[in-house]
């Protein structure tokens, strides 16, 4: 397994943002007909951006794992990414570390290397959907003729809700799930809406990349006059070998995790569903299943599209 820091590739041609702007120009007239083609876990020809999950390499999908064993290039996404994945599933492979690279050096380096034939695989953390800055590099990709397509991955707000041995949604307590992130660099004061979700009541709110700004976080809520005692869950490297957990609540969490000395990679989770206490039976293994016992008919007895918790 050898890891490559600088490239040779062609870096000056190409203009990724004219790309990517030229992407999102076709996107508005024309939805891409491979949407209509292929379903996620299909094997399809070109780049796959792979979510190389939370961290666990036994929490990479299927598809990852075989993508990852086929590959001869792997642009990854940095300490992001569990270095054990690397060692299990594509230690043969050469790795470039994505970390510092802007895309008018990503690009060529991964074009060059699909146009050559090369398994190219490109791994983000957790899932490339969620804050994974992803569809750019595919605009960008798919502008200078390669193909590119998605391979989900687990994201952290699930790893986490393993860990704490509950669920995001749960009957009378969250009804709805809202992944966030907290202002700063990339997210004006006007964009910040967690103290709307936790205001809501019955939202679970997942905040994303936000470790460094949970006093900041809290104390905006506290302001904002919500409950302190509201649950708070800090879960920092969900499902890694160092994994560890804070629990608290909206008013004293900070000064948990500032003890702890974290700031970054941990997932913050604000809501009842934290505890997993209070909430209801639900009605999938309530009336609903026994109601055939009242005479419904059979053709009425398989369960629901979706489960109510």
């Amino acid at each position: 397994m050898s890891e490559t820091t600088e490239t040779d590739g062609d870096t000056g041609d190409g203009d990724p943002q004219s790309a990517i702007d030229a992407q999102g120009d076709c996107r508005r007239e024309e939805l891409d007909a491979r949407i209509f083609d292929h379903s996620a876990g299909d094997e399809q020809t070109g780049i796959p951006f792979v979510g190389a999950g939370p961290g666990d390499p036994r929490l990479l999908t299927v598809a990852g794992k075989e993508l990852l064993e086929e590959s001869d290039l792997v642009v990854h996404a940095g300490s992001l990414v569990n270095s054990e994945l690397f060692e299990a599933y594509c230690d043969h492979a050469e790795l470039v570390n994505s970390v510092g690279k802007d895309l008018e050096e990503l690009i060529p380096l991964m074009r060059d290397a699909h146009e050559e034939g090369r398994n190219v695989v490109r791994l983000h953390s957790g899932d490339p959907a969620i804050y994974g800055a992803a569809l750019e590099q595919m605009d960008a990709l798919e502008h200078e003729g390669v193909p590119t397509y998605f391979v989900p991955g687990v994201t952290s707000a699930f790893a986490a809700s393993a860990t704490l041995r509950t669920q995001l949604t749960l009957n009378e307590v969250a009804n709805h799930v809202a992944f966030t992130r907290p202002q700063g660099k990339t997210l004006s004061e006007a964009e910040d809406h967690i103290s709307e979700f936790v205001g809501m009541g019955d939202v679970t709110t997942c905040i994303y990349l936000g470790t460094h700004a949970v006093r900041d976080t809290m104390d905006r809520l506290l302001e904002d006059g919500h409950d302190p005692e509201t649950p708070v869950g800090v879960i920092y490297h969900a499902s890694w070998p160092d994994e560890d957990v804070i629990v608290g609540s909206i008013g004293d969490i900070a000064d948990k995790v500032e003890d702890a000395g974290y700031r970054a990679s941990a997932l913050v989770v604000i809501g009842d569903a934290v505890t997993g206490a209070g909430y209801e039976r639900s009605y999938l293994y309530g009336d609903w299943a026994n109601r055939g016992s009242s005479g419904s008919s059979a053709e009425n007895t398989s369960e629901p599209e979706a489960s109510d918790d």
